[in-house]
């Protein structure tokens, strides 16, 4: 008696998919038909603009009226940050790195200045002008010219290309080659890791290097690697944008920079104490 009655169900809904299908098959394909044969209507959104076919600055979904909020990719910025603005007193030395942008998230106009003036004389500095474009998260590629100011020496000027960015495991690199006049090279590196022992005292490794493709007598100046300075620092944070900082900085000279400061009567090793200042605003 089951037996009978599956059969009939099975043959009912074979009767009713038969009839039904052809005209399933009719119903789409007109409907593809359809779809396919009629255009967008003239009011129809724009796929590219923001919700409701609204844009926030120009075109012909433009909001009208006072301006509204812009997204962050839209707006510039600026900042300027003192990374290091110390004293030693060792050497009665003053070291400035200061660095400023101004820019969008993706593309900002950078500026770097450094330099040392020993006994309040100014001796040398450093001074970058970049544009920089962001080619990921966490790094900026830099291009643009540097110039070298001695008070004892021959001024240089270079072109720049470098990287800054947050390395993996949260290490702060800035790495730059250069080319100058008569085929010179150099390569510097800055590298530097905050280590939180509390949240407002901060405990910074730092280490830079520099490396010449060419000898420059007239700067003192070897081909290779030409020094290299590693530091310990020890912030504390008065606020987010202001810090204090005491630590140690142990600097060496290496190959014909090491022998032409021998023969200006220096020290090419040489480790002092420094105190200084940290901000950003």
């Amino acid at each position: 008696m089951i037996k009978q009655h599956l059969v009939l169900i099975i043959s009912v809904m074979a009767v009713i998919a038969a009839l039904y299908h052809p005209f399933a098959s009719s119903q789409i394909d007109n409907g593809n038909q359809q779809v396919q044969d009629e255009k967008a209507p003239a009011d129809a959104r724009d796929p590219h603009a923001y919700a409701y076919g609204y844009t926030l600055t120009a075109g012909p979904y433009a909001q009208s009226g006072s301006r509204r909020l812009k997204l962050a990719d839209e707006s510039a910025f600026r900042a300027i940050l003192g990374d290091r603005v110390e004293y030693s007193n060792d050497s009665d030395n003053v070291v400035y790195d200061l660095q400023g942008w101004y820019g969008s998230t993706y593309d900002r106009f950078v500026a770097k200045a450094e330099g040392d003036i020993p006994n309040g004389r100014f001796l040398e500095s450093q001074t970058h002008l970049l544009w920089g474009q962001a080619t990921s998260p966490y790094f900026d590629t830099q291009i643009g010219a540097r110039f070298d100011q001695y008070d004892d020496g021959q001024n240089r000027q270079w072109l720049a290309f470098g990287l800054q960015g947050l390395a993996p495991y949260w290490f702060e690199l800035d790495i730059t080659a250069y080319l100058g006049q008569g085929g010179r090279t150099a390569v510097s590196m800055e590298s530097e890791y905050d280590l939180l022992l509390t949240q407002k005292l901060i405990l910074q490794p730092r280490v830079e290097m520099t490396w010449n493709g060419k000898s420059d007598s007239a700067n003192d100046l070897g081909s290779g690697l030409s020094d290299l300075s590693i530091g310990l620092r020890l912030h504390y944070e008065l606020s987010r944008q202001l810090a204090q900082y005491m630590g140690v900085e142990w600097s060496d000279n290496y190959g014909d920079t090491a022998d032409y400061v021998k023969m200006e009567g220096g020290e090419t090793s040489d480790i002092r104490l420094v105190a200084g200042t940290r901000f950003w605003f």
